[in-house]
């Protein structure tokens, strides 16, 4: 696992002993930084179930100016702020060590982009999801919440302040791009 391009690139990250989290394989970050590229100058982002932190980090390597990393576990907590520190983008970035539930459901603050990537097989992500439509502030005017699940995870969701868009599959990884509902104010 490594940072696949901008000022880290080539760096090698550290994975999360054990086998407790999925780490996002290059080509699958290459594809999705494809798209998120020509954005990603002004996305503040937040990483749910970050894991090594490897896809908040690849942002925060590609021009993004901040990302705030959520995991519960000990391990993952420590291997993100080992691999903030191996890219030198540390100044970049929060790391919380608490649950992503209750970080969702107590924080004011807003993102452009929010990428959920748990434990797969327990609709953790689904979950997720209706949180975060929940509470709509959590997200910009043009934000977007992307969903890493594997494609037998899938399932259509009905979300009032969230609506699908996209799907991209590589292999066992499928990406559901999610984009905020704004209702229009319009005056007659």
């Amino acid at each position: 696992m490594r940072v696949v391009a901008g000022s880290a690139r080539g760096r090698k990250l550290q994975a999360v002993p054990g086998s407790g989290t999925r780490s996002i394989l290059d080509r699958v970050k290459t594809a999705l930084f494809d798209i998120l590229r020509p954005d990603l100058p002004e996305l503040r982002m937040l990483d749910l179930f970050a894991g090594s932190g490897a896809v908040g980090i690849e942002a925060l390597s590609q021009g993004a100016p901040h990302c705030t990393f959520i995991d519960l576990g000990n391990e993952a907590f420590k291997t993100i702020k080992a691999n903030l520190e191996l890219t030198g983008l540390s100044e970049h970035a929060s790391v919380m060590h608490t649950d992503a539930f209750s970080f969702l459901r107590r924080t004011q603050e807003n993102f452009d982009l929010i990428y959920v990537a748990p434990p797969q097989y327990k609709n953790i992500w689904v979950e997720a999801l209706h949180t975060i439509s929940e509470r709509p502030h959590l997200l910009s005017q043009n934000g977007l919440v992307i969903a890493q699940i594997d494609p037998s995870e899938y399932d259509e969701l009905a979300l009032g302040a969230l609506q699908e868009f996209r799907q991209e599959k590589y292999g066992n990884t499928l990406l559901v791009f999610y984009r905020r509902v704004v209702k229009s104010s319009k005056t007659t």
